[in-house]
């Protein structure tokens, strides 16, 4: 049961490892439930991101925080043996780009693409949903979106479906005016 989508590097590998114990276990969503609550918690809290991210701590103990911090998110066993594995490989700091890449496969294996934006804020559900259809009037594909927030764009939107990118953000429009005003 391999994955039909291109694995990029070495989190493309984990993810694609994940994904087809998952697969073999019809575990798919549930396993996508549980990383977007990874994702969430990487996203709000300075210590998760520091204990991933941090050279400092043992590969045996971040083995047993995460398993720890899995066991009290109720995520699935699949999930805290695969932190486990990335833990004892001393890769837990790759653990978004692995769920960005695993994401990306579900959304291959369903059918549909995703969309990576970048926002200077962090979108609401309904503004999420309205970009989706959006996207997907203008491509005729579903299509699911990956939020980045990156304030430094200050406004607007920057919008990657494959290679194309669509780039309405602020920083860049006024780059451009300043372009043009040098002559």
């Amino acid at each position: 049961m391999r994955v039909s989508v291109a694995a990029a590097g070495l989190s493309g590998r984990y993810a694609a490892a994940l994904f087809d114990l998952a697969l073999g276990a019809k575990a798919l969503d549930p396993t996508a439930a549980d990383l977007a609550a990874l994702k969430a918690a990487l996203d709000e809290s300075a210590d998760f991101r520091a204990l991933v991210s941090s050279p400092g701590i043992s590969r045996a103990d971040a083995g047993k925080a995460v398993a720890a911090v899995g066991q009290a998110m109720g995520l699935s066993d699949l999930v805290i043996r695969f932190l486990g594995v990335l833990a004892q490989n001393g890769r837990l700091g790759i653990l978004a780009d692995v769920i960005r890449q695993y994401e990306l496969m579900l959304s291959a294996h369903k059918g549909s693409t995703t969309a990576q934006v970048t926002a200077a804020h962090k979108l609401t559900a309904a503004q999420k949903k309205a970009l989706e259809a959006k996207l997907k009037a203008r491509t005729g594909r579903n299509m699911d979106v990956d939020v980045t927030v990156d304030p430094s764009i200050l406004g607007g939107l920057v919008v990657r479906i494959g290679s194309e990118q669509i780039d309405s953000s602020i920083k860049t429009r006024l780059s451009r005016l300043g372009q043009q005003m040098k002559g």
